[in-house]
């Protein structure tokens, strides 16, 4: 018998690398489903697959405490007109992409009202947000995991789970082609060239650009010729250019827009603020210095959750210091430049210690490599019930 098809789906996913996963998923599901029709918060990449975003996801990037305080009116207007919206026009099923702060009320407030729910990437709990596994268990019918030993991890809380892989793994390749990627951004093939990732959250980009862009000069002045590269997340180019002219960087930085992944597969270093471009530098197998600062009343808030002693996301699925992080008071530009200056200094000296890492990254990228969207998409399919 042929399976029924969903029609209708909303979906939320909150900054760029929620619109990313999102945009991912909504092909698979629009190759079952080709009548698929998709709305709700997105970005360019999901609008890109024809989702109708009625608002976009740069309106939920804000991360921290104190940081949400001037938009939470916002979110929670936003929140509640799109939930009214749903309840309204009951879709087949509703997907949250990450964003659980914001997707966990919604979801909630769905579910309760018979419409189906599931969350796309756990929130760590294992790491850091314990207290979010019940209200995940309120929330959402099924989970969607990215990292293999989650769907155990939630079976213990009575949470139905389906590990489908990471959607990054399957997209970046295994053995980045580096001098293709110079030759799309205009860059010297026979530089060093190192990547600035100072974050695609407004409040991250105030937090640390500077503070990044003080690094690469100080490493400029100690290791010579270097070049570097921010991929700007478009909605933020114009503050990171402004904040880049205060600098005395000027031909050796280059700010492209968007292509993240071209510039790491060019580079050669990254210094990158902790997220998901951590794993994402993983993957392209570069190494990395991991930093991060915020409000310090936030970070005072924050640091107490922590469960492990690890905050990146490579770091944490080696379960090890497989490449420093620099937090908060830590994160100043002289010990930004030391630790991006002691891994080019090993490149040079003990290139062995790059070989061994670009292994262990390897390891990581086959483990979380599988045929994400189709894995994810038969979820679905068996949660709708056709």
């Amino acid at each position: 018998m042929a399976h029924a098809p969903a029609q209708r789906c909303a979906m939320v996913a909150g900054e760029a690398s929620g619109d990313l996963l999102a945009s991912l998923l909504l092909a698979a599901m629009q190759q079952r489903w080709p009548a698929l029709q998709a709305a709700g918060i997105g970005g360019a990449a999901m609008r890109a697959q024809g989702f109708d975003a009625w608002w976009s996801s740069e309106q939920l990037a804000v991360r921290g405490y104190l940081e949400v305080l001037p938009h939470l009116r916002k979110l929670l207007a936003i929140r509640r007109e799109l939930g009214d919206r749903l309840l309204r026009e009951r879709p087949d099923i509703f997907i949250g992409i990450d964003a659980p702060d914001f997707n966990f009320g919604l979801e909630e407030r769905l579910k309760n009202a018979g419409i189906p729910t599931v969350h796309f990437v756990s929130p760590s709990f294992w790491a850091w947000r314990a207290k979010k596994v019940e209200k995940l268990k309120r929330s959402a019918d099924h989970v969607l995991c990215i990292f293999p030993f989650e769907p155990a991890l939630l079976a213990r809380h009575g949470i139905d789970a389906t590990y489908v892989g990471h959607p990054l793994a399957g997209v970046i390749p295994l053995v980045p082609d580096r001098a293709a990627a110079r030759q799309a951004l205009g860059l010297d093939q026979d530089a060093t060239v190192v990547a600035i990732l100072p974050g695609s959250r407004r409040s991250e980009v105030q937090q640390m650009a500077a503070r990044f862009f003080a690094a690469a000069e100080i490493l400029l002045r100690s290791q010579g010729a270097l070049q570097f590269v921010v991929p700007a997340v478009p909605a933020l180019e114009a503050e990171i250019r402004r904040l880049a002219q205060a600098t005395s960087l000027g031909p050796r930085l280059h700010i492209v827009a968007g292509q993240s992944h071209a510039v790491l597969a060019a580079c050669d270093l990254a210094l990158v603020a902790s997220g998901t471009a951590t794993l994402e530098t993983a993957l392209f197998k570069r190494p990395m210095v991991i930093a991060y600062h915020m409000n310090r009343l936030s970070w005072y808030l924050m640091r107490g959750r922590n469960l492990q002693p690890w905050i990146g996301l490579p770091n944490i699925l080696c379960r090890d210091f497989v490449v420093p992080e620099l937090l908060q008071d830590a994160a100043s530009p002289e010990a930004l430049a030391a630790a991006l200056g002691r891994w080019l200094d090993q490149r040079r000296a003990d290139p062995e210690t790059i070989a061994d890492l670009e292994q262990r990254f390897t390891a990581l990228h086959l483990e979380l490599r599988r045929d994400t969207a189709s894995l994810a998409s038969d979820a679905i399919q068996k949660i709708l019930g056709s």
